[in-house]
């Protein structure tokens, strides 16, 4: 694994851009480049959906960049109606992949069975489309991740999920280990937050990560170190 070079990296990326106040260009850029360098996704809020799935149709014919709505984002402590609602909706859009975020609330104070029910709401409505869940770990001790991962791999889910990107911090090579520890080789894991350059890219997949969350995909594709701020 140390020896994948940067380009090799882009098909672990989700192409990231989840700012309010991102602009239909920003968006339109945002699917250009991710068809341009072979990255997996674009991940976008759920109503930016339809146009980047328009614009992936018609503009980058031949690219197989799937669009990922972000659900119940960036808190998760929305009705667990509301981000099926949400899920479902943005799967009819064209969104080919769903990143919800779990009730920290209710992790925290211990009510397990409506955190899985919460998940699993969303679940079902994502039908055969696959499902991130974000545990949003900088809130959380190990042993809540622990718990939550548990959960996510009773329930199924492709993928358990570091981070927002919006909270105190993102992805670290520790909790990608923990997380890969507890649901195991079959689920995926998915860095996010932070994850700016290809060393610490490289670190998360070395530490257990299956895909990347990152606004920097271009940075680390061209296996440079992080100039600045970004998710």
């Amino acid at each position: 694994m140390a020896h994948l070079p940067p380009q090799a990296l882009a098909q672990f990326i989700d192409h990231t851009l989840l700012a309010p106040d991102a602009s239909r260009e920003q968006i339109a850029t945002l699917c250009r480049e991710a068809a341009q360098h072979g990255f997996y996704s674009v991940c976008v809020n759920s109503a930016q959906v339809p146009y980047a799935a328009q614009h992936l149709a018609q503009h980058q014919a031949g690219h197989s960049v799937k669009v990922c709505a972000v659900v119940g984002f960036p808190l998760g402590a929305g009705l667990s109606e509301s981000k099926a609602f949400e899920a479902e909706r943005a799967i009819a859009a064209g969104a080919g992949e769903i990143d919800m975020v779990l009730n920290i609330g209710w992790l925290k104070d211990g009510l397990l069975a409506e955190v899985q029910d919460d998940i699993a709401q969303v679940k079902k409505a994502c039908g055969d489309v696959p499902l991130k869940v974000i545990l949003e770990t900088c809130l959380l001790s190990d042993a809540q991740k622990i718990q939550a991962c548990e959960i996510c791999r009773e329930l199924n889910v492709a993928f358990v999920k570091t981070s927002t990107g919006f909270s105190r911090s993102g992805a670290t090579v520790e909790d990608v280990a923990l997380m890969r520890r507890t649901v195991g080789p079959d689920i995926g894991v998915k860095a996010s937050g932070g994850v700016r350059d290809y060393p610490t890219a490289l670190a998360m997949i070395e530490a257990g990560a299956t895909r990347l969350g990152s606004s920097s995909g271009i940075v680390i594709v061209g296996g440079a170190e992080a100039a600045g701020e970004g998710y």
